[in-house]
């Protein structure tokens, strides 16, 4: 049986939780009856104890247990890639595995580094149950956060980087070229990176005496046609935008897209700035300007932070610098050919 939980052992058995915790840990008072009933129930049930439950502390097999979202995304490529270089140095072995956003596949692959040993985490968190990060640290394996930080969780150790600093500079850069009607494409603002990049955006429109407009801020799910459809919708009902700013390369793909569809022009019609730069961005026509985030160094960083004993402390985050990147796709606000708007 697939996914059994310690609550389906002891509904079984008809017991209590704590009792199966009790027989599975070796520990605490249990008849020898209801011991052997347990562990029956909980074989013919393929039961498979949580290395977190067990608080697995002994025989370390060391090296480094690293969760991304997305193993195909450039910007974890870059990440991997930087974690890599530093734990090779270190003569560190690193284990890899992908959560996406799903929280529950995220607390098995963080079961299965306990369960093997690892003597740290790096992890792009999901941002789902805080309690299997605490979890980690009480069995003394030391926990890095990249990119995010779960809520609730602010004291233990990450590298980030300056997503408000990033979006500021974009801002600033097209109310500089005279914009004034800007949208903000961007994920789910629950989200770590997302949530800094929203309230960055509102706020520095507001340092420059406008007020942020609800019907351009747009969230997209996490997946290409959700951003395609977020896309092609911000820019069917909101004709009078001059420019986007997309919180992550999907994103800003997909408003390329979808203005292509609609025949924008880029950026005569519409300027894009996009948050990561990837290889086809300097490709596009016209080159794509871009916030650029130091994917690798953060690798970098993380890496040694989890290597090193203070990785096992709390500790303020590790803020790395974010860069606009000026090529070709943000223009001037001019009179627009396109039926419907207003410049």
């Amino acid at each position: 049986m697939a996914g059994v939980t310690i609550k389906d052992v002891a509904a079984a058995a008809g017991v209590g939780v704590a009792t199966v915790s009790r027989v599975m840990s070796g520990t605490g008072s249990v008849s020898a009856a209801t011991r052997e009933r347990v562990q029956a129930v909980a074989a013919s049930m393929g039961y498979r104890p949580s290395a977190l439950g067990r608080g697995l502390k002994t025989q370390r097999t060391g090296g480094i247990g690293l969760i991304i979202p997305d193993a195909a995304d450039p910007f974890c490529a870059e990440f991997v890639a930087g974690v890599l270089d530093t734990a090779r140095s270190e003569n560190c072995h690193v284990l890899l595995d992908a959560a996406g956003e799903d929280p529950a596949l995220e607390a098995e692959i963080v079961d299965r580094f306990a369960q093997q040993r690892v003597d740290g985490v790096i992890a792009m968190p999901v941002l789902g149950d805080a309690a299997i990060w605490q979890a980690l640290a009480r069995i003394d394996v030391a926990v890095v956060f990249a990119g995010r930080i779960p809520p609730g969780l602010t004291g233990m150790p990450a590298v980030l980087a300056d997503e408000a600093g990033g979006v500021r500079t974009a801002v600033d850069y097209l109310t500089g070229l005279g914009h004034r009607r800007i949208a903000h494409l961007d994920g789910d603002a629950t989200l770590g990176g997302a949530r800094e990049r929203r309230e960055a955006f509102r706020a520095t429109l507001e340092e420059h005496g406008l007020a942020p407009d609800e019907g351009l801020l747009v969230r997209a799910r996490p997946s290409a046609d959700a951003a395609y459809a977020a896309a092609a919708g911000l820019f069917q009902s909101r004709p009078d935008l001059t420019a986007i700013v997309a919180g992550g390369h999907r994103l800003g793909e997909a408003a390329i897209l979808a203005a292509r569809e609609l025949n924008l022009r880029i950026p005569a019609d519409v300027s894009i700035i996009v948050v990561d730069d990837v290889p086809w961005a300097e490709l596009c026509d016209p080159p794509l300007t871009v916030v650029t985030r130091p994917a690798r160094a953060m690798g970098e960083r993380a890496c040694e932070l989890v290597l090193r004993a203070p990785a096992r402390r709390p500790g303020r985050p590790v803020v790395l610098p974010t860069e606009l990147m000026v090529r070709a796709s943000c223009g001037p606000v001019t009179p627009s050919a396109r039926p419907g708007r207003s410049r």
